[in-house]
């Protein structure tokens, strides 16, 4: 067995696993009873020394891998410097460098930026904001969305399970619109249909602040916003003078192919809120939007004692290079088209579970696991066996989706063809349906 930093040799993954129990709260699920010991690009190796794939990326985190040495050297650097003044205290460089740097890449003319934490941190934000340009309360959200465990986020998440724990209510004014979904019987025109009554039974578009989508659904399973419905809702937007927020915590930087998500709609957000994949590793998220309505916030209304940590930041300008100089937007093309046409195949075998949809966007690619061939009728246990067996076989595989009968793969952008092969066919070999 590995030893580990934390000082206690020889401790295995069974007695971590007793200790989690006995200090962490139930309510911090983990996918797997493995517990880290090391990680390089897209390999993970637990304190067993077991070696696995890794097909999850921290959820769209490690983009650029794990310890990419660039990015792990930026941070060093800066940690020579100083880690933490606070940026509400005394301003720093690196600070106004990222913003410099993300508000001349993003699809916003004339944008803005400014930094927290965490992802929820900024989709906050972006409400907060969007609520002080308009004079509004209002929030509109779609089914399936996830966008984090603060109480507001938790009420803007469209699915209440397991995200919203009993006694939590909806807070008032926060609205859900079904995400359009066509093969799950949800059209463009019923979504539409439903944000209309919305706007004549709930809340008029008067008193609304904000519309907030994903460009591509995270937690709730990568389906893709049709390019028709986003430009609808930008069209519906500008007539009410409402602010539409593309939530890019999980699709963005180069996953989906392009730096953000929303560049493949040829539509103008106001407000993107960003996180995950921008600090390959190091906790920073953000918001970018129109500077008139980034300037709504009064002085003092906007900030965060971590926000923006200048270790983050250096390591955030790190990942932005990497991404440019790796060309990682077409890799990302790259490894989508290699992920789906795999899964094209395991579909045909007679000897694989049964699946469903298949979908990719860059590479944020996913597939549902259904009861019969030929339907769309979800099987979520299906799903916790195919992850379950694929640890087994040593493949990190993540589980998510509306109806709980998604698999989502989300390898380092990173990745070597050979790694990218070998979880393939790790993935192929969890698929393989139970001997009756």
């Amino acid at each position: 067995m590995a030893s580990n930093n934390s000082g206690t040799a020889d401790a295995g993954n069974a007695e971590w696993l007793a200790r989690r129990t006995a200090a962490v709260p139930r309510g911090v699920a983990t996918g797997s009873t493995a517990f880290v010991d090391k990680a390089e690009n897209g390999e993970i190796w637990d304190v067993e020394g077991r070696r696995y794939i890794d097909f999850g990326s921290g959820i769209a985190v490690t983009n650029t891998g794990h310890r990419h040495p660039k990015i792990m050297a930026a941070a060093a650097r800066q940690s020579e410097r100083f880690a933490h003044v606070a940026f509400q205290v005394i301003a720093y460089d690196v600070y106004i460098e990222l913003a410099e740097r993300l508000n001349a890449l993003a699809p916003i003319d004339h944008a803005k930026s400014l930094f927290f934490t965490t992802g929820a941190e900024a989709t906050e934000n972006a409400v907060k904001i969007a609520r002080a340009h308009t004079g509004r309360s209002g929030v509109i959200t779609f089914t399936g969305a996830f966008h984090g465990r603060t109480l507001l986020t938790m009420s803007m998440t469209g699915k209440a399970a397991p995200y919203r724990p009993k006694g939590t209510p909806v807070l008032p004014g926060i609205y859900h619109v079904p995400f359009p979904v066509e093969h799950h019987d949800i059209t463009e025109a019923d979504s539409l249909k439903a944000l209309h009554n919305i706007f004549k039974a709930d809340m008029s578009p008067d008193d609304i602040a904000a519309i907030v989508i994903e460009p591509v659904q995270g937690e709730g399973g990568f389906y893709q916003t049709p390019v028709s419905f986003m430009k609808t809702l930008r069209s519906i937007c500008d007539e009410h003078g409402i602010c539409l927020v593309a939530d890019e915590v999980q699709s963005g930087f180069a996953r989906t192919g392009k730096l953000f998500a929303i560049e493949h709609y040829g539509v103008e957000p106001d407000l993107i809120p960003i996180a995950k994949a921008l600090g390959g590793g190091f906790p920073i998220s953000g918001v970018i939007g129109k500077a008139q309505i980034m300037d709504s916030v009064e002085p003092g209304g906007l900030g965060g004692t971590y926000g923006g940590n200048p270790i983050a930041c250096a390591a955030a300008l790190a990942v932005l290079d990497v991404i440019e100089e790796e060309k990682l937007c077409d890799r990302a093309n790259e490894i989508g088209t290699r992920m789906v046409e795999a899964l094209n195949r395991f579909k045909l075998k007679n000897t694989s579970r049964p699946m469903g949809d298949i979908r990719g966007l860059g590479a944020m690619v996913a597939f549902e696991l259904v009861t019969e061939r030929g339907t769309h009728h979800p099987d979520p246990d299906a799903v916790k066996a195919v992850t379950v067996k694929a640890a087994e076989l040593g493949l990190v595989l993540l589980s998510c989706g509306y109806w709980g009968n998604t698999i989502r793969l989300l390898a380092p952008l990173t990745i070597p063809d050979e790694h990218l092969e070998e979880g393939l066919k790790m993935l192929e070999a969890a698929l393989d349906a139970p001997s009756r």
